[in-house]
């Protein structure tokens, strides 16, 4: 869909491409430029009830069908994403302001193996069997749930798109699915790979529009029977409070202020610091798992802090399109004027910059672009606003500590619990704090290293129960136990 020079993107309802209901849109903004491009549906509850019914309407035959043909259908679109894979990296950067290399080499080849490995998955999730002696035999069956909703962020678009819908369909369920109404263009072309992949109408429905609007209603439709969201603590307590009266099914992965655990003796290589300085800036900072904590034990601090300092000078922030730049833009005017505000507090709270702090206007296209200079600082007490709330942007703090004991009480010492990462040579070491440490994932001596087999998710004020492997289509389907007398069988 198009209007003139503005792309206008339409809904995904039963296997057509629609306008909304009401012809309401909302602008979507280029990050690095600060100008719209496109706009989106501002979808009501009356778009969500025609997806919701759709959805109804395609789940039995769907449910129907066997795993293998389902997932042939999931890898034909996967196909259509690879064959398309410099337009979708494209489309990615400019609806986010990520650097294209970046979701080149990252969102969409993610996105293509989250749909290939659920579709894999699936052929192999088989059902429990349990002996009573001789007597009776229980078996499990896992059965699809119906229509699910799955909610996912702006941060890593297609990447969280897909990593909830394909475990959803692969299961068996058909989905309605909002992404964020700040980057809707893949979803968009998502809809089309589907169309020309043949996926049967109706068992993937995709409605655009605000959290109030589209969000809210799709949260709140009796017809749901389970609900994925990726997104903020905030809004995630909001559809808790919402689902729990209705008893519906939910998987919530929220906000995380992740510590990153460096001992003296770690490993001081390039490679090494090379993905300590990724693992605090990839993406701007506007990844959950980034470590926005930087604990470093007290001898080797000053060294630390110098080098690490220097590495993110060198950092280049710069045109999403080009391929020196390291960082693009942030995603929209509001999370910039969110972190510049963090910034300022920082500088109240008694924190000193070591670099960065400021925004940064590059020449050219991007002269009015949301750009922020990747920022490092020192000097903050633990308990802290900064060391305590997710800025989300490309801002760390650095904090030394004294021995095992104190690494552990600072890490541990916020009310989230996603990620963390320990650097050290000591094999007893990084075991004792890794077992201690309060977070859903803990990587040792490296980040980012996802196996798609293992659980995802974190703890306390990060999350509700996990994603990956196995255990997304266990949240996706329900088990029902059979019990066989096999006297009388």
């Amino acid at each position: 869909m198009d209007s003139g020079s503005t792309l206008t993107f339409g809904n995904f309802v039963d296997g057509r491409l629609v306008a909304p209901r009401v012809a309401r849109y909302i602008d979507v903004f280029e990050p690095a430029t600060g100008s719209a491009f496109a706009r989106c549906p501002d979808s009501d509850a009356g778009d969500v009830d025609a997806a919701v019914a759709a959805g109804a309407h395609a789940f039995p035959a769907w449910a129907a069908l066997a795993a293998a043909e389902r997932a042939a259908l999931l890898n034909s679109v996967a196909d259509r994403i690879e064959a398309r894979i410099d337009e979708f990296a494209a489309a990615e950067s400019r609806d986010s302001g990520k650097p294209v290399a970046l979701a080149r080499s990252l969102d969409i080849p993610r996105a293509v193996a989250n749909l290939r490995f659920f579709a894999a998955a699936a052929t192999q999730f088989a059902s429990e069997s349990h002996a009573m002696g001789t007597d009776a035999i229980n078996y499990t069956l896992r059965q699809p749930l119906g229509v699910v909703a799955c909610i996912s962020p702006w941060n890593l678009p297609l990447y969280l798109f897909t990593w909830k819908i394909a475990p959803a369909l692969a299961a068996g369920n058909s989905v309605v699915a909002k992404p964020s109404e700040i980057t809707p263009y893949t979803a968009f072309l998502f809809a089309q790979v589907c169309i020309d992949a043949g996926l049967p109408a109706g068992v993937l429905n995709i409605v655009h529009g605000n959290g109030p609007g589209a969000g809210q209603a799709l949260i709140e439709h009796p017809a749901i029977k389970a609900l994925s969201f990726t997104g903020s603590t905030r809004t995630g307590a909001a559809i808790a409070a919402i689902a729990a009266p209705r008893f519906r099914k939910l998987s919530l992965e929220m906000g995380g202020k992740n510590p990153t655990v460096i001992f003296a003796d770690w490993e001081a290589t390039e490679a090494n610091w090379n993905t300590i300085v990724r693992s605090a800036f990839s993406n701007q900072g506007q990844i959950c798992l980034c470590g926005s904590r930087l604990l470093v034990e007290r001898p080797f601090y000053d060294q630390f802090r110098k080098t690490f300092v220097e590495k993110v000078r060198a950092l280049r922030v710069g045109d999403p399109r080009d391929p020196a730049s390291d960082l693009g833009a942030v995603v929209s005017r509001a999370h910039f004027d969110k972190v510049m505000g963090h910034i300022a507090l920082a500088r109240d709270e008694g924190g000193t910059i070591l670099c960065g702090g400021n925004a940064v206007n590059p020449a050219g296209r991007c002269a009015k672009g949301w750009f922020i200079e990747p920022t490092v600082i020192e000097g903050l007490d633990a308990t802290c606003r900064t060391n305590q709330e997710e800025i989300f942007g490309p801002v760390v703090t650095l904090m030394p500590f004294d021995g095992d004991d104190e690494a552990i009480a600072l890490a541990n010492s916020t009310s989230y619990g996603l990620a963390a990462s320990v650097w050290t040579t000591h094999l007893s070491r990084a075991h004792r704090v890794a077992a201690r440490l309060e977070s859903g994932i803990v990587w040792i001596n490296c980040w980012m290293r996802r196996d798609l087999r293992t659980p995802f998710g974190g703890v306390r004020n990060s999350g509700v129960g996990r994603e990956g492997g196995f255990e997304a289509l266990r949240f996706f389907t329900e088990a029902k136990n059979i019990c066989v007398d096999l006297h009388t069988a």
